[in-house]
């Protein structure tokens, strides 16, 4: 597929600066997909984001972006609490929609994009890019052919630092209404991961505090999840680690297994310990690059949107580690042992 009538379209929306990794990504898969405009409503951040495009057309509205270009695709990399909104305008609009994470701030607003972009006929997608890592796709493989044995144990620590000047830098950040705090926002990817591995979670104990940053939502917190499977897991987040990040780190334990991958794009093999078998070589470290890990996944949504294979992520499935996280938060004001799930629409 090289011709250009062959590719699939994008437009991008939201031109911060998670930006230059959705460019560079779909830059990456050039055979099979090109991006045709962009949209901000801050016009010098449109203009610059075209010119990083190749000079294609820039919009500052996502209404003059819809009946002045025709793509089969957007790129929603607007603050999380407009994802719903503009996700659902994007797809009556005609297009597939892809949001980068978290998908919404709360499970309400997420349902609710589900539902438009369904009414409109068309797919959503949601950017969790690190279920694509080669380090990440062995350690599933192993689980889903019951290397492990029982599952007993999993951890997820997240000790980063964000200063203030990062949440003043853009005052949306750390606001319930746009952003949420350091388990939305930050460590929603290894929730995601967390939940994915260890299926379907039955309940959840959990405390958040802001304890540090001037800001609404937290800037730390610890949860303890009860699986169905009968798993125990912890998550230990933090934005508050001196002087700079220390640890993004998953750990699985079971009956017959040992494994954390920790280290940049959890590509470092701390521990690889199951029971008849070597540790993986030859894996691929996690890419550095600007664009290098969202290609994957952008290729991942061409496949989709052509029919020739399940997407790595869709809206349904991004859900999950929402609610989980929507549950610990529930856990943390209430005082209380929350039990999932907390409804039945999408599940």
């Amino acid at each position: 597929m090289n011709q250009e009538s062959d590719k699939i379209r994008f437009v991008l929306v939201g031109c911060g600066k998670i930006s230059r990794n959705h460019i560079a990504g779909v830059q990456r898969i050039a055979d099979v997909a090109k991006m045709v405009a962009v949209c901000d409503p801050n016009e010098e951040r449109a203009k610059a984001a075209a010119e990083a495009c190749g000079d294609v057309p820039f919009f500052t509205s996502i209404e003059s972006m819809l009946a002045g270009c025709e793509a089969e695709c957007a790129i929603v990399g607007t603050p999380s609490g407009m994802h719903p909104e503009h996700a659902a305008l994007i797809a009556k609009g005609g297009m597939h929609v892809i949001t980068e994470k978290p998908m919404a701030v709360n499970l309400a607003a997420a349902d609710a994009m589900l539902t438009a972009v369904h009414e409109a006929g068309k797919e959503l997608f949601v950017i969790k890019q690190n279920r694509l890592l080669p380090s990440v796709q062995a350690l599933h493989e192993a689980l889903d052919r019951g290397a492990f044995g029982k599952l007993l144990m999993g951890q997820v620590n997240v000790f980063w630092t964000r200063p203030q000047a990062y949440y003043d830098e853009a005052p949306w950040r750390g606001t319930w209404a746009m952003d949420g705090g350091a388990f939305l926002n930050q460590a929603s990817h290894y929730v995601d991961l967390l939940q994915w591995l260890f299926g379907p979670v039955e309940s959840v104990q959990g405390r958040i505090a802001t304890m540090s940053r001037d800001i609404e939502a937290e800037d730390s917190g610890a949860a303890l999840i009860r699986f169905a499977s009968g798993a125990l897991a912890t998550i230990n987040v933090t934005m508050l680690t001196y002087p700079k990040n220390l640890e993004g780190s998953i750990t699985v334990l079971g009956e017959r297994g040992t494994v954390k991958l920790s280290g940049r794009g959890l590509s470092e093999l701390s521990a690889w310990e199951i029971e008849g078998e070597e540790k993986p070589t030859g894996l691929d470290p996690a890419p550095s690059e600007p664009g290098a890990g969202h290609a994957p996944y952008f290729r991942n949504v061409v496949d989709a949107i052509r029919g020739k294979a399940e997407a790595s992520t869709s809206g349904i499935e991004a859900r999950k580690s929402l609610e989980l996280i929507e549950a610990i938060y529930t856990a943390s004001r209430e005082e209380r042992v929350v039990r999932l799930p907390l409804t039945d629409k999408a599940s």
